[in-house]
């Protein structure tokens, strides 16, 4: 009976772990998109103080990018990043959004509303990672994820 315990927790571990290393790729990628993506964003924004917020949220996803390969190095995984197909459709629809209005409010709140979806997107996913590292007990990467989280 223990020993059947025992390989159920080995066995949940591991598939958790395989979780962890999953969202840290796909978290990986999504912040490296942010990263190519905002400075095209930025010239298409009409709004000075949008264009302010995005250039402080650049700085802070340079960060958060740092952050991610420390956890990388950390726990022992390789930095690659693997695309995730719902932070891609929103970049699609930043595009989009971009392409069809013209320079202005309209254009800057279907900005600001794509942008709102995927911060909604980063919290959810860097609270989880948190989770992960918890119950996985990375301990130094909880810190880590705990300091973007209050980004």
């Amino acid at each position: 009976m223990i020993s059947t315990v025992a390989k159920s927790l080995n066995t949940g571990m591991h598939e958790l772990r395989a979780l962890f290393e999953k969202q840290l790729r796909q978290l990986y990628w999504a912040e490296q998109q942010m990263s190519g993506i905002i400075a095209s964003v930025i010239d298409a924004c009409y709004s000075a103080d949008l264009v302010a917020a995005l250039k402080e949220h650049r700085v802070k996803n340079l960060s958060h990018v740092n952050r991610l390969q420390r956890i990388f190095s950390i726990s022992g995984i390789e930095a690659v990043a693997e695309p995730y197909e719902a932070l891609a459709c929103f970049l699609k629809e930043v595009r989009d959004i971009i392409t069809a209005t013209r320079a202005g409010v309209v254009r800057d709140a279907g900005i600001i509303s794509v942008l709102q979806k995927m911060g909604h997107y980063e919290i959810a996913c860097y609270g989880t990672m948190r989770a992960y590292a918890i119950a996985l007990r990375e301990e130094e990467a909880i810190p880590l994820l705990e300091l973007t989280l209050d980004e």
